[in-house]
């Protein structure tokens, strides 16, 4: 920094001041008016002004000068006003040099500012309020709070009027600094009793043309005995204090004497700054005149301060004075940026230095503090340049493109030289708005799609789809189908496009037998102003389906009449007869033919070429063969699936035609009896199919249901229904069967069920039947199984379930407990019946079996044992069982018949005579017969159908 000033003053000790030029211009000049020649006052040429690179150099940071090289005038730069640049200061002049170059030149030139009226007088207040005691003597002297006129000279304030002018006079007194102080002299004696309160105007008139004045309320309250006012000490104070000095900083401190005693002395300090913001900054003690900080002060803001100050005592007497405060400078304020106009959204097709904002940056500090440099960041497409003294402008200097870069964070920094520098920052987000400058891009540049015929109409064959890079409206794709014929038909009329998807549908059913393959062309379009738009073209390649079948183009196969080959007899192996001629119209593997013989009167004469349909003799044709030869040809295509035609040849075997033509004449009719023969055989064979198939099944579900039902019973409990005496009676006048059942359930070792507990038999003996039928009667001790007796007292059943009077199936009246024991034994054992001591009723049983039907149920019951215990093993099961209420007038048996437990060795049987005639035989075999009462025979009835059909099926098995 040393070596700069020291480089400074060394170019101006070899420079030389050739000149001094001075202009005088009133204030409020437009911007751009003339000053004043500066090329011929000074005496030089306007090119030297050029090739000097003459320039204005101020120390002040306001530039209100401007030089015009290419005129050599000294023009306005901006307005000039003054009151500010000057304040009271006279005369007002900028001071400022032009420096040229090559040689280096300077030329001091001075540019005085003349006012003009162009700010009247004004009053701090409207109103000023004194209070004058009634002993003031005249020529008492009274300071009025002066008017403040910014202009100067003949256009500052010039004098003041006093209105009315009955007790006071207006006397005006020259400062050194040229203002005037205003007083007001008592010239007559105040009388308070006659007048307490005075008002007067006072008006300043400035010596403008026009001229303009100010007015203010003068207020008097008369009281009385104060004659003596403050005195300052001295009338002007001067003080110095730093920027940014801390609030309550002492600045300066004011004294003021007052010769008063008492309250009458008392002074009271004031400040009585009005125009600025004085009172915010200092304020003074009232007591002691001591001026503190109470604002920041700020050197950018004011340089230095007048503080006007007033003491005055409780009389009203007061005395002014000026308190002057220089204010030093440093470096405390960042550069501020101001962004005076900006773009958010520029367009990208922007051309070159485009101005996106406009910056101005302003320093307030002085000197090295206040100058300013900018930069941005790199690697953008933007510069930042200096159009005048802080003012930038921020403009491209490439293109833009939205597409790689659609937003720029731009930071503008700015520092200054002070120490230490000081720097701000502001970041600008300019976003690129999109240009409709790209067109939609298909993802290939042709495409090619396949579609099956016989496509239904609507089908979804494939998409398009085409990118495009803009942003938003301008990057909406819409798919077109440009018009295009397809042999003389539109093409819309094959396929459409969606416009929103680019989905291809099918419009018609293709058929590859018509149309192969076709082309056309679809067009992206954007949504852009004006659209931009691409195309394609699309090969649609319709693919072939086995649809057709084969046709058989030779033998030609006519209704009417009978086309014959004809064989010679004499043909030899491989003698040619004739070529079976189709074709297919698909395409590919479903256009190769194939040749089968499927049907011929005799296969082992001809045999048909599987590729080219030629029918061949296979061996020699002898005079065995028919004449008459009958054969059926397939043509099947290569498909999936395979679809295939049939062609009847007819050959004559014969060396004459007349011998073929006798032959052929009933072909037609033989033709028709055979087919009808065919169709009958194969109709008779499918009836006789379908009956046997239903017998196997009803036979096999017949013999699954018989075998559930005997495994049903065999584990099921179901009771055992008893077989009544002939004499049985009901006990009670209501039908209900009320009876005590008493069963002897005798098993085997080898039972399956072996938790049983065994009781002694109720009967006094047994009845065996063995197995040729004979009767013996045994005891207890001979039975080779265990016996269990189990006593079962049924309980009087309720008279829901009783049978009515008519359709009970036994005689009325009383009847007694009925004992009947059943007994299991192996195949080589005995049966057990009913024993004797039965207690008869009172009523038979209305047409009793017989005794023959009843040997006939026991022979076949014994028949049927035997052939169930084969089945069963050694042993056989005992079941106990008990005559049960819920058991329903349908279950009721038939009183014919015998009643028996299927699966069973066991048979109940009521009827006491032939239970007294097989005791009676039993005892003649084997043991003496019991003591048994003798029992009226019942009569005899004649078996009934149900007896007879099953004794005739017991006797076939």
């Amino acid at each position: 920094m040393t070596g700069q000033v020291l480089l400074f003053f060394c170019l101006l000790s070899v420079g030389s001041v050739l000149g001094q030029v001075s202009y005088t211009i009133p204030e409020e000049m437009a911007r751009g008016s003339l000053v004043g020649n500066i090329a011929q006052d000074l005496g030089l040429e306007t090119k030297r002004l050029a090739s000097g690179k003459a320039r204005i150099y101020t120390r002040d940071s306001d530039e209100y000068m401007e030089l015009n090289r290419e005129r050599g005038v000294l023009l306005v730069k901006q307005r000039i006003d003054r009151e500010a640049l000057c304040r009271q200061t006279t005369p007002c002049a900028l001071h400022f040099q032009i420096i040229l170059e090559n040689p280096m030149e300077f030329y001091s030139v001075t540019v005085q500012i003349t006012d003009i009226n162009d700010n009247a007088p004004t009053f701090e207040k409207g109103e000023m309020q004194f209070k004058i005691s009634e002993s003031a003597v005249i020529g008492a002297k009274y300071v009025l709070k002066r008017a403040v006129d910014l202009d100067v000279g003949i256009n500052d304030l010039k004098h003041y009027e006093l209105k009315p002018t009955d007790n006071f006079a207006l006397k005006l007194h020259n400062n050194a600094d040229g203002n005037k102080n205003v007083e007001m002299v008592l010239q007559k004696p105040l009388d308070r009793e006659k007048q307490e309160q005075i008002s007067l105007v006072l008006t300043a008139v400035d010596g403008g043309e026009p001229q303009m004045s100010g007015t203010m309320l003068i207020v008097i309250t008369v009281l009385d005995v104060n004659d003596n006012a403050p005195v300052f000490t001295q009338p002007t104070y001067k003080a110095t204090v730093t920027e940014n000095s801390p609030k309550g900083t002492v600045v300066a401190t004011v004294t003021a004497s007052d010769a008063d005693q008492g309250s009458n002395g008392k002074i009271t300090y004031s400040i009585t700054n009005i125009l600025d913001d004085i009172r915010k900054v200092f304020q003074v003690n009232e007591k002691n005149g001591e001026v503190t900080l109470i604002g920041n002060i700020d050197f950018e803001e004011s340089r230095n301060y007048q503080i006007n100050l007033l003491a005055s005592d409780d009389g009203g007497l007061t005395d002014s004075c000026k308190l002057i405060v220089d204010v030093q400078d440093v470096n405390d304020n960042k550069p501020e940026i101001d962004i005076m106009s900006k773009s958010t959204v520029i367009s990208e097709d922007a051309k070159l230095n485009t101005v996106v904002t406009m910056i101005n940056i302003e320093d307030k500090d002085s000197g090295e503090n206040g100058k300013v440099q900018c930069f941005i960041n790199e690697h953008i497409p933007f510069t930042l340049k200096a159009s005048t003294h802080n003012f930038f402008s921020l403009v491209t200097d490439s293109d833009l493109d939205r597409e790689i870069a659609s937003q720029y964070n731009i930071t503008v920094t700015c520092s200054d030289e002070g120490v230490p520098s000081l720097s701000s920052s502001v970041t600008l987000t300019l976003q690129i708005s999109d240009v409709n400058d790209n067109a939609p891009v298909f993802e290939r540049s042709s495409y090619e799609a396949y579609i099956v015929e016989n496509n239904t109409p609507g089908l979804s064959i494939f998409t398009v789809k085409a990118r495009d890079a803009d942003w938003n409206q301008n990057a909406r794709v819409s798919y077109i189908l440009e018009d295009f014929s397809i042999n003389g038909v539109p093409v819309s009329s094959y396929v459409s496009v969606s416009a929103d998807s680019g989905v291809i549908h099918a419009v018609r059913s293709f058929d590859y037998e018509q149309i192969k393959d076709f082309h056309f062309r679809v067009k992206a379009q954007d949504g852009g102003s004006p659209p931009l738009s691409s195309n394609v073209t699309v090969k649609m390649v319709i693919q072939d389906q086995n649809d057709n079948p084969p046709q058989v183009l030779y033998p030609v196969q006519t209704g009417g009449s009978v086309v014959a080959e004809m064989v010679p007899r004499t043909a030899d192996v491989g003698y040619l007869v004739t070529k079976v001629v189709a074709v297919d119209v698909d395409s590919g593997q479903n256009a190769w033919l194939s040749y089968k013989l499927q049907k011929a009167t005799d296969r082992a004469l001809f045999e048909v070429g599987l590729q080219n349909g030629e029918i061949r003799t296979i061996r020699q044709v002898n005079d065995k063969d028919a004449v008459k030869q009958r054969l059926t040809v397939i043509v099947e295509d290569n498909g999936q699936p395979s679809r295939s035609a049939a062609v009847i040849v007819n050959v004559a075997v014969a060396d004459s035609f007349p011998e073929v033509l006798s032959e052929f004449t009933d072909f037609t009719h033989d033709k028709e009896y055979n087919d009808n023969l065919t169709f009958y055989l194969v109709l008779a064979l499918a009836v006789v199919s379908f009956l046997f198939i239903t017998c196997v099944v009803v036979i096999i579900s017949v013999k699954i249901y018989r075998w559930r039902q005997s495994r049903t019973l065999f584990h099921s409990n179901l009771p055992v229904i008893p077989y009544y005496p002939p004499r049985y009676s009901d006990t009670l006048g209501t039908g209900t069967l009320q009876h005590v059942y008493n069963y002897e359930v005798c098993r085997t070792t080898d039972s399956r069920k072996s938790d049983m507990k065994y009781m002694q038999p109720i009967s006094q003996s047994l009845v065996s039947v063995d197995d040729a039928g004979t009767e013996t009667p045994q005891v207890d001790k001979q039975l080779t199984g265990h016996c269990s007796q189990m006593s079962t007292l049924q309980k009087p059943p309720n008279n829901d379930w009783r049978f009515t009077q008519g359709p009970r199936p036994g005689p009325s009246g009383p009847h007694m407990p009925y004992g009947t024991h059943i007994r299991w034994t192996p195949k080589s054992g005995t049966r057990a019946t009913g024993g004797p001591e039965v207690a008869m009723g009172t009523g038979p049983w209305p047409q009793p079996p017989t005794e023959a039907e009843q040997l006939q149920a026991l022979m076949a019951a014994a028949n049927e044992v035997s052939e169930a215990t084969a089945t069963l093993g050694p042993g056989t099961m005992g079941l106990s069982t008990r005559y049960s209420p819920q058991f329903t007038l349908q279950h009721v048996p038939d009183y014919r018949q015998n009643v028996y437990i299927p699966g069973s060795t066991a048979t109940l049987t009521s009827n006491p005579q032939q239970q007294q005639a097989t005791a009676q035989q039993a005892a003649q075999q084997a043991l003496p017969p019991p003591q048994v009462s003798a029992q009226p025979e019942p009569p005899k009835a004649a078996q009934t159908p149900a007896s007879k059909k099953k004794s005739t099926k017991k006797e076939k098995k």
